[in-house]
């Protein structure tokens, strides 16, 4: 059975670092698009990074880049979501989700047929 198990959420001050972790289960990751997703309440959910097949590449949204880095350890069958200088509008509910294919482009919700069931991050001034 598929299941992806988040954790690592918690609040934090503006300019701090978290780590969300995503516990996989029932299939080889490594064969999937891994993305990290987050949603604030009232608004759309947004994809934020993606591991693309293993060694294919990765895709960061522009309000994230160069802050966040999405990591694989195949051993522990765990994705990461390492977040440093976070900012208040990083604040939302962070979810891991799988695809088998993916596209290049912005992550598109309806192309991930697995999700976690999220964990919150907070980030106060």
């Amino acid at each position: 059975q598929v299941q992806l198990v988040e954790s690592g959420g918690g609040s934090v001050q503006a300019g701090g670092s978290l780590r969300l972790s995503c516990d996989i289960r029932g299939f080889n990751y490594g064969d999937y698009c891994m993305a990290w997703f987050r949603q604030v309440s009232g608004k759309e959910r947004e994809g934020v990074a993606v591991l693309y097949e293993v060694g294919t590449g990765q895709y960061y949204a522009a309000s994230v880049k160069g802050r966040f880095a999405a990591s694989r350890d195949r051993f522990k069958n765990t994705l990461y979501l390492q977040m440093n200088s976070l900012k208040p509008e990083d604040t939302a509910m962070y979810y891991c989700a799988a695809a088998r294919f993916c596209g290049r482009n912005v992550p598109r919700v309806d192309e991930y047929k697995y999700w976690g069931q999220g964990t919150q991050v907070t980030v106060s001034t």
